[in-house]
């Protein structure tokens, strides 16, 4: 191997120092310095330095995704145990904690206590050596938990090397909690009712699925954050208190609670809590109580900790936002893809400030567990402080006058008839034509994330599609400005501009074009597969289930959609009139392989232990172009062999599969 030229070495230093200081400005201050275009350079050139010269710094950003999934967790044993919070429901019951506290101490004088906001989410422990992040692993029993360390360094705000102290400890535990924000929690459940998939109840449960996915791609797609508060096994770190360590993370560029507070005494203490409540409706987070902590670390040892708790901190529980209303309807809703989803419209009631007039019940398998009927009193909860849910019916408020609702056996909107897969929780229309769904899919080809046509709302499409001049997406791009001139909102400008704005999203890429499309199981993330793996539209028609399983992120749920789409001979048909009609699709998302090397399109799965790190051994196989698979199927060409085969050896035998040595291997490669 040639040697890496000393400003080669320095120039990958400097990028990965800076683009991961402009993560920290992003991800964690919310305050980009620098524009998007300026920060994809940066890194598309550490890109090619580091793949030129085979050089990766530890805390490389380019490293952050791209992982191959795992068969299993390993467990992982914590160096202090990660013990729970006592709780207190009220006001006295907190009084009652730091009287505790002063009597163990043999204090008369007033504690100082730290208060913070209690995240809602999945405890984790991120251990660094010598500033580097080695590992991450969750909570568990408090005693062991799993190791999710690839799955943690998908999310950008978390840093890889500590930064910005001088004080960097030789070996240091962090504590913290990652959580999910109200929005794309709400994002990813409205993607689930779409694919007909079960919904996640809370932004808490789908932050934790999310975090102990065995493919790090899940993780890296959905948007999780962290709180960092807490500190357990340290060496080489001299602090004093848990307020002095806040201020340590922050200037370490680790994220920390929104809001912390020094309080001298109890009083202080309500005060600090009361603020957090006024508060917790404007934050973009979920949060149910509060965390407060003795401040100084010589009292926290000197309190100790029982089975389960320390005796120095308790967490402070605010009182459920919940109301009991009358439920007047439920209505069947039509989405994009077709899943018809029940909606309970309910008598308006107010619920920790804001007027609640209606809920999602997410699946009717979920309204007859519940056994919601119209006209039943229901118990409402603001989950997160924003989303409604229905928690249960109040039985003994029945007259006997409340109607049943059954499963709809016809589309409400066209009249088609519904159909409901053995293995899927959704009911669904399947008329492609059925207005609701229309209306919905020139929506999404319209969005942001889509074609984004600027200035094409939702009620201009469904303007459009009522007045019958754009009755499905294609349509959009045979429209003239004498067509909106005079309708309702459209004037010569407005209509103008509008033209332009659908003239300009012809010019387009590829992974736009697959997402728009509404494909069923394609979000943003598939399609960005799609691209770097087929070099044109043109190479999807008649694509195979089995060409697509190739892909190791796209299970056989979403190759047989995507296949299912390419074989309609309409969606074809109405693919090439939008190429007719001026649709330019580019793709900077490929990535050409190389059919030379000795791995060229081999599915390749490993078991058992090998002579070297399981990564290293994936690496050089991707390297020789081939692809890592976690699971063996007909599609896998080898099986990799090492000590202690698991279940893969016989069902590789059973597929006929053939079966290789590590050793063969590297010949395979070196012969090659």
């Amino acid at each position: 191997m040639k040697e890496i030229p000393m400003e080669v070495k320095e120039e990958i230093e400097k990028l990965t120092k800076e683009i991961n200081y402009h993560n920290y400005r992003y991800y964690v201050l919310d305050s980009p310095i620098i524009s998007d275009e300026e920060y994809d350079r940066m890194l598309r050139r550490l890109k090619e330095l580091e793949e030129k010269w085979n050089y990766y710094l530890p805390d490389t950003p380019t490293k952050r995704i791209g992982a191959q999934p795992l068969e299993k967790f390993e467990k992982v044993t914590h160096r202090e145990p990660m013990l729970s919070l006592d709780n207190a429901f009220n006001i006295d019951e907190l009084r009652e904690f730091d009287a505790r506290v002063k009597r163990l101490l043999g204090s008369t004088g007033e504690i100082e206590y730290t208060i913070e906001p209690k995240y809602d989410g999945l405890a984790v422990e991120l251990s660094y050596k010598d500033g580097i992040l080695v590992k991450a692993s969750t909570r568990g029993d408090g005693y062991v938990g799993e190791d999710i360390t690839q799955n943690i360094k998908t999310i950008k705000s978390i840093p890889l090397r500590i930064e910005g102290v001088t004080e960097i400890p030789e070996d240091i535990d962090i504590r913290g909690e990652v959580y999910m924000n109200i929005e794309e929690f709400e994002r990813i459940n409205r993607e689930r009712i779409e694919k007909g998939e079960p919904v996640f109840a809370n932004p808490r449960n789908a932050a934790s699925g999310s975090v102990r996915q065995l493919d790090p791609q899940i993780t890296a797609s959905r948007k999780l954050h962290i709180s960092c508060y807490g500190m357990g096994y340290v060496k080489g770190l001299q602090l004093k208190s848990q307020y002095e360590f806040i201020n340590w993370l922050r200037a370490a560029r680790f994220p920390v609670p929104v809001y912390v507070k020094l309080a001298k005494g109890i009083e202080e203490v309500i005060e600090g809590i009361k603020e957090i409540e006024k508060n917790r409706n404007s934050y973009p987070f979920e949060t149910d109580g509060a965390v407060v902590k003795v401040n100084l670390f010589e009292l926290q040892r000197r309190l100790g900790s029982k089975t389960r708790e320390p005796r120095w901190a308790i967490a402070y529980k605010y009182p459920a936002h919940q109301g009991i209303t009358r439920v007047n309807d439920i209505l069947a809703s039509v989405g994009r893809t077709g899943v018809i989803t029940p909606l309970a419209i309910l008598e308006p009631v107010k619920i920790g400030g804001v007027t609640v007039s209606r809920s999602t019940l997410h699946n009717w398998d979920e309204v007859m567990r519940k056994d919601i009927r119209v006209g039943d009193y229901v118990i409402i909860e603001r989950a997160g402080e924003v989303i409604p849910h229905i928690i249960g019916v109040v039985v003994d408020r029945r007259t006997g006058e409340e109607k049943k609702v059954s499963i709809p056996e016809k589309c409400p909107v066209c009249g088609s008839k519904t159909v409901r897969e053995e293995s899927e929780v959704a009911v669904r229309c399947i008329n492609f034509n059925c207005p609701a769904q229309v209306e919905e899919r020139i929506k999404h080809f319209a969005s942001r994330k889509g074609m984004n046509i600027e200035g094409l709302g939702d009620k201009t499409v469904e303007l459009l599609h009522q007045r019958g001049i754009v009755r499905n997406f294609v349509d959009l791009y045979r429209l003239k400005q004498k067509d909106l001139i005079g309708l309702p909102g459209f004037a010569e400008l407005s209509s103008k501009k509008l033209i332009e704005s659908i003239e300009r999203s012809k010019k387009t890429t590829l992974a736009r074009i697959l997402f728009s499309l509404g494909i069923s199981q394609v979000g943003e993330y598939a399609a960005k597969l799609l691209a770097k793996n087929f070099k044109s539209l043109e190479d999807l028609y008649n694509v195979s289930v089995e060409k697509l399983l190739n892909i190791p992120q796209i299970g056989e749920k979403t190759a047989t959609a995507i296949e299912h789409f390419f074989r309609n001979k309409n969606n074809i048909d109405a693919l090439e009139e939008l190429k007719k009609l001026g649709l330019q699709v580019e793709n900077p998302d490929f990535q050409e392989k190389d059919k030379t090397l000795a791995l060229s399109g081999k599915s390749v799965v490993i078991t058992g232990t090998l002579p070297k790190p399981r990564h290293e051994v994936e690496e050089m196989i991707e390297k020789a172009g081939g692809r890592v698979s976690s699971s063996v199927s007909r599609n896998t060409d080898f099986l990799v062999v090492g000590e202690d085969p698991g279940s893969k050896l016989s069902k590789a035998q059973a597929l006929g599969v053939k079966i290789i040595s590590y050793n063969e291997l590297l010949k395979m490669i070196e012969s090659h």
